[in-house]
């Protein structure tokens, strides 16, 4: 039976979980300089302001010409997606705090009204000028290259005919048009949803009446219209009508003897943030369930409609829906501009980037062959350092847990899972490890946002194989990276570890670039045991030796190591920092970061995503650059490296020369504070030097990349001084992954 906590068992409850998950402060104390000025107090960005610029970077790569049409179409759809979640986490987040008088101004100093204010002024200005773009740029560019976003009016009566059919057999039966009068109120709009808001008049009484009718999810939102071949032409043309537009011409067959008046779309974006109170739940899988059914009810905080709205109907709308004129956004049909993710499948391969194919990692294979590779034997051989997606994920860690599954020897296997894809041949390994007897731990994150419904359905899979399911530590997200395989050898037991930046998922592992760690050196075993037991059972003083983690040591031991390089450059040493993370937000690290940039220390950071840190500023920052990239994959993998030109030796680290870690941290609070995060060192001296070089490539004048300014804009340099372009990172690295040496030669 489950045990209900009351108040003061809770309290305890939060105070054991606390001290379980502290970090020790101890550690990364520093003396302050004589005569050393207190850092300013505008010293950072607004987070969710950087964010904003971070999706104006997408669009920017929508708007860039020298890349391939439906890539630029790809990227439109991404920033239509990316501001949906932003919209539904981060504002939701705001509103929900002011509403409930939680409120306290951010590190930048603004308060959450201002923050609001800020993002819908720069929402509204970006929201604008992607619908635009992609309406007046991006769909004539794909009509030119026959492939057409068609409205009723453009269709031959053929089409019409063909299309008025599949409406009345495909269409019709699915639709529920719902009145709105005394007898039926406004209906319940679901986040996210096409709808169309349609004004009829019945022709008796003159009156008016508004109806909602919901464009069905669960039908293709872009209707091919078949043969679009002109009769003059062989070229093949592609063209699509959006399901709302096909739905509006034929109106007439819901409201039968009413006079449609008006009829346009829009869409709602609710809170969708999940808030699970962990410590009250008898479960927290049921409790979770209960929360995704009422995320479908979250308050309204966005309201799209098409900008030919009639301003009676655009007042309904927001009076019914209760969202203030700041939450209006006026946009050219068609909305929801994640429907350009349906072009993906157009068979137009001149339009995308060439194909990329993966190799096998040479650590595992010398030559590639259809021979399966003894994974096992090649990482006791060494270290093998993974990057996807140019190294391939199914010949590495997927073959690594299918081995493990499959191979007698093999004991235990434990695996954290945070994202997976849909029919994953890592579950499926998993599954096929407890039917062939060995013990299987799998660690799944039930609260990875948007995918709790995909972990849930795992989880209980997982279960039914029995495999051991946990959750993870009350009050924290599993989010590390973690495969442990224990195989029985001649000479005794024997851990093999992975430990990686990125999700085990096969999917986005072709799309992500992330960085993995294949070993078995029995210190990282003995670290990832630890840390199992840790995350499933009871073992609050465990002590890691190769790996940092959060949110205990991974703050702590970076700060202790940005002030080594301090300290360094103060004695007149070599002394930089190297980073590269998504994000970048946590004040205590770039305070480090600030201090080290005063005394000297070279340091470079490419990020993706948000940064709060202020680079280039004089007397604070000048030593600190700050690059961004974005390209075809997502950049996704984090390393920290650290000159340590003569120690002093941290813990087990090396007594001087650099050191360096990856692992599935970020700099955010999140990552530091609220979740359970791995970063492995790396030991092996070439794979060090190839990772220092990796950070050197994305940060190098040569290469193509962003520019953070000290005032927070970014400057995208895509040429030299000539003219030429400049060294696209992501295709340098596809070009020397496929040209490796082959040692048979």
């Amino acid at each position: 039976m489950a045990q209900i906590f009351d108040a003061p068992s809770k309290a305890i409850l939060r105070s054991q979980i606390a001290e379980h998950i502290a970090e020790n402060d101890n550690n990364d104390r520093r003396v302050d300089q004589e005569g050393e000025a207190p850092l300013p107090k505008d010293r950072f960005f607004d987070r969710e302001l950087s964010w904003l610029k971070f999706n104006q970077r997408v669009l920017e790569c929508a708007e860039n010409e020298d890349m391939p049409l439906l890539e630029r179409a790809n990227f439109a759809a991404i920033f239509a997606s990316n501001l949906d979640e932003f919209f539904m986490v981060r504002v939701a987040g705001l509103k929900r705090r002011i509403d409930s008088g939680i409120a306290v101004p951010s590190a930048a100093g603004l308060s959450p009204r201002q923050q609001l204010r800020a993002i819908s002024e720069i929402a509204h200005r970006l929201q604008d000028e992607h619908a635009h773009y992609t309406i007046d740029t991006i769909l004539p560019e794909l009509e030119k290259e026959r492939i057409v976003l068609l409205t009723w009016d453009k269709l031959t009566s053929s089409e019409q005919e063909r299309l008025s059919r599949y409406y009345r057999q495909q269409v019709f039966p699915v639709l529920t048009p719902l009145a709105v009068d005394p007898a039926h109120p406004f209906p319940y709009i679901s986040g996210g949803s096409i709808n169309l808001a349609v004004i009829v008049e019945n022709p008796a009484s003159g009156k008016s009446h508004f109806a909602r009718v919901k464009i069905p999810g669960n039908l293709p939102r872009l209707v091919p219209v078949d043969d679009m071949t002109d009769e003059e032409s062989k070229d093949e043309r592609y063209g699509f009508i959006a399901m709302e537009k096909l739905i509006a011409a034929h109106l007439e067959s819901l409201f039968p003897g009413m006079i449609i008046k008006e009829a346009r779309s829009f869409r709602v974006t609710r809170n969708e943030d999940i808030d699970v109170e962990e410590d009250d739940a008898e479960n927290l899988l049921n409790a979770m369930e209960k929360e995704l059914l009422r995320r479908r009810f979250g308050p309204p905080i966005r309201l799209e409609i098409t900008d030919t709205t009639s301003p009676f109907l655009s007042q309904l709308l927001a009076d019914q829906l209760g969202v203030s004129q700041d939450e209006v956004y006026r946009l050219p049909s068609p909305l929801d501009l994640t429907v350009l993710f349906e072009l993906g499948s157009v068979d137009r391969p001149d339009l995308k980037n060439r194909p990329f194919v993966p190799t096998t990692n040479r650590q595992i294979a010398e030559v590639e062959s259809s021979r399966a590779q003894d994974i096992f034997a090649a990482i006791r051989e060494r270290d093998i350092l993974l990057h996807h997606p140019y190294d391939s994920f199914s010949t590495s860690v997927q073959a690594f847990l299918a081995q493990a599954a499959a191979d007698p020897k093999v004991l235990a296997i434990k695996q954290t899972l945070y994202r997976t894809s849909s029919n994953s041949p890592i579950i499926d390994a998993l599954i096929d490890a407890a039917h062939a007897g060995k013990q299987v731990l799998a660690l799944v994150e039930i609260k990875a946002r948007f995918d709790e419904d995909a972990n849930i359905a795992w989880a209980r899979k997982l279960e039914r194989a029995g495999v051991h399911v946990v959750y993870g530590i009350v009050g924290l997200k599993t989010h590390c990276k973690l495969i442990e395989v224990v195989r029985q050898e001649a000479d005794g037991l024997r851990r093999y570890c992975h430990v990686g930046t990125g999700n085990y998922n096969p999917k986005t592992a072709r799309l992500y670039t992330d960085l993995g760690l294949l070993t078995c050196d029995p210190v990282v075993g003995q670290d990832l045991t630890r840390l199992f037991n840790q995350l499933s059972g009871y073992a609050p003083k465990s002590s890691f030796h190769r790996l940092l983690v959060a949110p205990r040591t991974v703050r702590t031991g970076l700060i202790q190591r940005i002030r080594r390089e301090e300290d360094a450059a103060r004695a007149g040493k070599e002394a930089w920092i190297k980073i590269k993370v998504n994000s970048i937000v946590d004040e205590k690290t770039i305070d480090a970061l600030y201090r080290a940039s005063q005394a000297g220390v070279k340091i470079d950071i490419v990020e993706r995503g948000i940064c709060a840190l202020k680079p280039g500023v004089p007397g604070l920052s000048e030593n600190i650059r700050v690059r961004s990239i974005l390209g075809r994959f997502l950049e996704h993998s984090r390393i920290y490296a650290f000159c340590n030109a003569d120690g002093p030796q941290i813990g087990e680290g090396p007594a001087s020369g650099p050191e360096v870690y990856i692992g599935s941290a970020d700099l955010m609070h999140r990552n530091l504070d609220r979740r359970v995060e791995a970063l492995v060192r790396v030991t092996a001296p070439e794979q060090i030097d190839e990772l220092i070089k990796y950070v050197d490539l994305q940060m190098a004048d040569s290469t193509m990349s962003w520019h953070m300014q000290p005032d927070g804009t970014y400057v995208l340099h895509t040429k030299d001084d000539e003219g030429r372009p400049l060294v696209d990172s992501q295709e340098y690295l596809i070009r020397k992954h496929q040209r490796r040496p082959n040692s048979h030669n």
